[in-house]
């Protein structure tokens, strides 16, 4: 998915494209498998983050990826249900901003979920700095050498987008309204927009493509080590 998000740079590319349909369900299908992977790691604690106050923390934010990508799921999965039909009245991210924000306390989940998104980018942009994923790997010398760089720059990057994104779910909250939140075609729009704006989107793109090719050699070389 973010390799094809990296290329495309919008989601709605793969709506016209051949065999759209197909590529959306593709892409439910392994938003699934990746919420389902993700509540395994909090529920068994799979890389024994513990029991302790910060592991509880970090599985608790692993439950809360596997609820993001659940919904992330739906949304693509409602996509292949309607289309050909309108686009309706919003992207994943402002539907849910506009659902937040009629809950009570809305204005301040809106801002909560930014601040959580900041975090999240913050968190990956130390993991891709200090090269931490590189307890979780079990790859051969001769690939390390060129897929540590590429890792790391992919997870700079894709924290990046987060604190983006994290950005303007926090205007949203401060504007009251949920049209100003948005996900990643939204963040990647903002940096077009900006000085030398291609250059920062080509930028971007490159390093998506990079977190695309970190998950792929996460998807051959991670080290699984379940709880007993």
């Amino acid at each position: 998915m973010y390799l094809l998000v990296g290329g495309l740079a919008a989601l709605e590319s793969v709506l016209t494209a051949p065999f759209g349909k197909v590529l959306l369900g593709i892409i439910a299908l392994g938003l699934v498998g990746y919420a389902v992977w993700r509540t395994l790691q909090a529920l068994q604690d799979t890389d024994h983050h513990g029991s302790g106050t910060k592991g509880l923390a970090i599985r608790g934010g692993l439950l809360v990826s596997a609820v993001t990508h659940t919904f992330l799921a739906f949304f693509a999965a409602k996509l292949v249900v309607h289309i050909g039909g309108s686009s309706g009245s919003g992207d994943g991210s402002e539907s849910a901003a506009s659902w937040l924000m009629q809950q009570p306390f809305g204005r301040w989940l809106v801002a909560a979920v930014g601040i959580a998104l900041i975090g999240a980018g913050i968190a990956h942009a130390i993991k891709g700095w200090k090269a931490k994923f590189d307890r979780h790997f079990s790859m051969p010398a001769h690939v390390q050498r060129w897929a540590y760089p590429v890792c790391r720059f992919g997870l700079a990057v894709r924290g990046l987008v987060f604190v983006i994104v994290g950005s303007l779910f926090i205007i949203a909250a401060y504007q009251y309204n949920p049209s100003q939140a948005g996900g990643t075609a939204e963040a990647l729009n903002t940096l077009r927009h900006q000085a030398f704006g291609q250059w920062l989107l080509a930028f971007v793109a490159i390093g998506l493509l990079a977190f695309g090719v970190y998950s792929l050699l996460t998807a051959i070389y991670r080290r699984i080590n379940p709880a007993v």
